[in-house]
């Protein structure tokens, strides 16, 4: 039996974003070998907590040991996918579909795989296959209209949008696709009607509300479009195409300094934004801010060096400050493409006057005279208002005029996150994990808490052969580390064998403990930990490391439906057992706090969380933790104030989650 959860997909690279299922599943039967069960679960293990690298070698051994089952190769596709190997990843679903071709989650993967490679027609025979069988999935039929949109067969599209609706009348996005179809069939006018029926059903969609701002933009309503991208990014605020769309009504409403304003921010969201630099440069060359207007037509000529606007308004800016020579070029280079653009001849004359090169001056003003003698030049036209161009029209006449994109496509943001973490969508917002054991310092410029236990240094004091290191997060593993990890467990178990006595197998038992977790073998690092209790049983640090590793696992169990409570109740009385021999560790209490978190009883959580800061006031994640205790306790002005403290201490995440909370 399979196990399907329905997640939508923002799929990267495509105009629409497409709904998508996360995969979870049971176990292969019985018969399998249990080897081979045992790599595909450490495998998935890996995937959910995004070890992607590493969870493909896990799932090439298993295909390695068992090549016909399905399973593997269908699990080292999601792995790629999420890579972006979106070609690996489809030959990896057809390998599956061979061995299993009653799988839908097999199609709907390779569907959007094929989405991603613009292969449409081949998308939407792998979502007609899986709709035979599964003729209730949503998510299905929502692909397969937006498959139809991209191959521009309109007439399908709008039948099936209207079986959709005749399912799930309530369904805002099928409204919002039949608008996408009307607008491009240019029925404006149908489009409207069915954006507002999409916004009737579901007012908190940013992306409608912004695809209905393109609309009145289009109809130059301006102050209309503004209203509408205001709202979206009340619901979206991290978007920068809504800043720049805005930008573009303010400015036509001659809010200038509001445009401005809305540029910084969509440049702060997206410093690589063509539009934004292109757009600020002219606002700012409008307004007398040369310097700084050079300054983004520098950064839009990186991005596109043969961009002749951008040249030409670069040159006015540089011959406005005194930079002749250089305005020279930049005029020189454009009139090249462009001979009879008279303008630009009087301005690269008047720079060769300045320079006192009149040879050179005469020579533009002849050809100026010859070709327009009748012609009188003023002054430099200012930014004309309303009046915009396409990002591929290159008429040098428009050259002062803000640029739009050449089509304004809406991308839809759909409530789920395929790109984020698994683990993070069964709640609003996280808790920071629990602090556990490893091979590797996190320190940076982000992260210089430095985490220190006496225990921890008595350990790496007493072994020296490989020092093991507190932290809250596990860095992924590339391909070259996990073959040293191989390595480093292959020469620790020979130790292990070759060890006499205990006092000297305790501490490798350890060492290969960390190791196993690094690598997601959860299970086997337990073993390892417990052999350890029985040698020595007053070992802090064997609780807290089982503690931590039964967490994990049951947190990838809970994803799959799992029952925990048993296990949850086993982290816990690790955790107390250490407490007993380390009532002092400020980590501690913070896992113990975390358990209680996840477990909603915040109570003791708050208690827990108040020790581990009273200990080590400097834990960023203790306070961080706390603050969300404290929030979903109805303390919300508590939460902010410890959320605040954690950012402070360089847990910058904390941010968004104050001003989530403090604009409820």
């Amino acid at each position: 039996m399979i196990n399907t959860r329905e997640l939508v997909s923002c799929i990267r690279g495509i105009r629409l974003f497409f709904l998508l299922p996360f995969f979870f599943f049971t176990f292969l039967p019985l018969h399998a070998q249990y080897n081979t069960d045992r790599l595909v679960m450490i495998g998935r293990s890996a995937l959910y907590y995004e070890d992607y690298v590493l969870s493909i070698q896990y799932f090439n051994q298993a295909i390695g040991a068992k090549p016909y089952l399905y399973e593997p190769w269908f699990f080292r596709g999601v792995a790629k996918f999420y890579l972006d190997d979106f070609r690996g990843a489809e030959s990896d679903c057809t390998e599956a579909i061979e061995r299993n071709p009653y799988v839908i989650s097999c199609y709907e993967l390779r569907g959007l795989c094929r989405i991603n490679q613009k292969k449409y027609d081949e998308a939407i025979e792998d979502y007609t296959f899986a709709l035979r069988y599964n003729p209730d999935n949503q998510g299905l039929w929502h692909n397969r209209i937006l498959c139809r949109i991209n191959e521009k067969d309109y007439v399908r599209g709008l039948a099936e949008i209207d079986t959709m609706l005749m399912h799930w009348s309530g369904y805002a996005r099928a409204y919002s696709m039949q608008a996408e179809i009307f607008l491009l069939q240019k029925d404006t006018t149908s489009a409207i009607k069915s954006l507002d029926k999409s916004l009737d059903l579901d007012p908190y969609d940013a992306g409608i509300w912004a695809e209905r701002a393109v609309i009145s933009l289009a109809r130059q309503k301006w102050k209309e479009g503004e209203e509408y991208l205001t709202k979206a990014i009340h619901l979206q605020p991290k978007n920068p195409a809504y800043y720049i769309n805005r930008a573009m009504a303010r400015y036509n409403k001659n809010g200038l300094r509001g445009a401005m304003a809305d540029y910084d921010t969509a440049l702060d969201l997206d410093p690589n934004n063509f539009l934004g630099h292109y757009n600020r440069g002219l606002l700012r060359a409008q307004v007398g801010d040369d310097n700084r207007g050079i300054e983004d037509f520098d950064f839009v000529l990186k991005l596109e060096p043969n961009n002749l606007m951008a040249l030409f308004n670069r040159a006015l800016l540089l011959e406005q400050t005194g930079n002749l020579r250089a305005a020279i070029r930049d005029y020189t280079k454009v009139i090249d493409e462009f001979p009879n653009f008279w303008f630009g001849l009087q301005h690269r004359a008047a720079c060769y006057r300045r320079l006192g090169n009149t040879k050179q001056a005469e020579i533009d003003e002849f050809r100026i005279l010859k070709a327009q003698i009748d012609k009188r030049f003023g002054k430099q036209p200012r930014l004309s208002k309303k009046q915009m161009r396409r990002k591929s029209d290159t008429d040098p006449e428009k050259y002062n005029q803000l640029v739009v994109a050449d089509e304004q496509n809406v991308e839809h943001e759909y409530k789920s996150d395929y790109r984020g973490r698994v683990q993070n969508r069964k709640v609003e917002i996280s808790f920071q994990p629990m602090y556990g054991l490893s091979f590797h310092s996190v320190i940076d410029d982000v992260h210089s808490y430095i985490a220190f236990d006496r225990e921890v240094d008595a350990f790496n004091q007493k072994t020296r052969s490989q020092n093991i290191y507190i932290g809250a997060s596990q860095p992924n593993i590339d391909e070259r580390s996990m073959k040293r990890y191989f390595e480093y467990l292959d020469s620790v178990t020979v130790a292990i064998g070759d060890a006499k006595g205990d006092k000297k197998v305790g501490p490798m038992l350890m060492l290969r403990a960390v190791a196993y977790a690094a690598i997601q073998n959860f299970d086997s690092a337990i073993d390892d930990l417990s052999t350890l209790l029985q040698i020595d049983s007053t070992s802090t640090l064997a609780y807290w490391q089982r503690a931590v590793c039964q967490a994990r696992i049951n947190e990838f169990n809970a994803s799959q439906g799992t029952n925990i409570d048993l296990k949850s109740a086993n982290v816990l009385s690790d955790l107390c057992e250490a407490l007993k021999l380390s009532p002092n560790n400020a980590y501690l209490y913070y896992n113990r706090g975390c358990l209680y978190a996840i477990r909603k009883d915040y109570q003791h959580a708050l208690e827990d969380f108040n020790r581990a800061i009273h200990i080590d006031a400097n834990i960023p994640e203790a306070w961080y933790n706390r603050g969300i205790v404290n929030i979903y306790s109805g303390k919300t002005p508590e939460g902010i104030s410890d959320l605040s403290k954690a950012g402070e201490l360089g847990l910058y995440s904390a941010y968004s989650v104050i001003k989530k909370y403090r604009e409820k």
